[in-house]
């Protein structure tokens, strides 16, 4: 059998891809920071992040005996179809839900649905397990509060990056909150939960270039495992624990989960492990849709070029069909 990685690219212009190219070749290459004092450094060069219009509306959710803070948008044009979890990329050290708020509320618009952005704590002053505690927290308050408060009951996630690492993370947490409470013996009843079947309230899951290993056992993990946000995420996590599937989603028992939309670039440095797990999941029973996208690097979704607009457009369709189904 003769394999091809062109054979999975998506169907973009030859021009887009042409200016990609052009736009990756003359960017500047970059690097994260590689201690505590340089991550310090460039938050305090961040600049403020643009403000969106209408503006978010500042909101707690609470959930499971937890708080955490959310950014909501609502549509303009009409009741909601469906409500979208937004999870912030960063290295999982990085931003804040509020630098995603004029897209978020673009996105708000071309969903006509609602989009809850949570702004979860950052490594290394809040390793894990803070961020998907924060994320997980967000998700239950949805299913517990997004019919009376939005009028809609159907639900999607997403993220980029570490945000797609952690949108995976919560739909396994919910998966597993539903087996916990599954009833241990053939005569008893599964206990009262108020928050029910919490997975299956999600029609659909859009992961942009996750990082799915830190364990360094997999191609992809091995070229990040020297990257400061390993060791600010998860430095006080043993080695050998770190295939824990809350970490390292790759790792994780994948059955029962909603559909998935993967999109990842083909020069991305994790580009094997969301092959992989594109492939695991399939494996599994669930439905996924893989979207490769040629000359494109990993966060390609956030630059300014015509084949991030396709990407994004692309995804935005995704979750507006998945948010319409009943």
């Amino acid at each position: 059998m003769r394999f091809a990685l062109e054979a999975l690219f998506a169907d973009v212009p030859a021009e887009q891809v042409a200016e990609a190219r052009a736009f990756h070749r003359a960017r500047a290459s970059g690097r994260g920071p590689v201690s505590f004092e340089e991550l310090a450094a460039v938050r305090a060069r961040r600049s403020a992040p643009p403000s969106a219009d209408p503006p978010a509306v500042e909101e707690t959710a609470e959930a499971a005996g937890r708080r955490v803070p959310v950014r909501v948008f609502l549509p303009s044009g009409g009741p909601p179809r469906g409500v979208y979890l937004d999870i912030h990329g960063g290295g999982f050290y990085m931003d804040s839900a509020a630098h995603g708020d004029v897209r978020n509320r673009s996105l708000a618009e071309a969903l006509g649905a609602v989009v809850v952005s949570v702004d979860y704590r950052l490594a290394p002053e809040n390793p894990w397990p803070a961020a998907p505690d924060d994320c997980e927290t967000a998700a239950l308050w949805l299913v517990e509060q997004a019919e009376a408060r939005f009028g809609t009951s159907r639900l999607a996630i997403g993220g980029t990056s570490a945000g797609a690492t952690l949108a995976l993370a919560t739909l396994l947490r919910l998966r597993d909150r539903r087996a916990e409470d599954a009833p241990s013996g053939p005569d008893e009843a599964a206990p009262a939960s108020r928050y029910g079947d919490a997975v299956s309230r999600f029609t659909g899951a859009a992961l942009q270039f996750g990082t799915y290993d830190m364990s360094a056992l997999t191609p992809a993990g091995r070229r990040i495992a020297d990257e400061y946000f390993i060791q600010a995420y998860v430095g006080h996590v043993p080695d050998r624990d770190r295939t824990l599937p809350d970490i390292s989603p790759l790792y994780a028992d994948l059955t029962g989960l909603p559909p998935a939309l993967l999109v990842v670039g083909a020069e991305d440095v994790l580009l094997e492990d969301n092959l992989t797990l594109a492939g695991r999941l399939a494996a599994a029973g669930n439905d996924v849709e893989l979207r490769l996208y040629p000359a494109a690097p990993h966060g390609f979704t956030g630059h300014p070029t015509a084949l991030a607009a396709t990407a994004l457009a692309g995804i935005d369709s995704w979750l507006r069909e998945r948010l319409s189904r009943p």
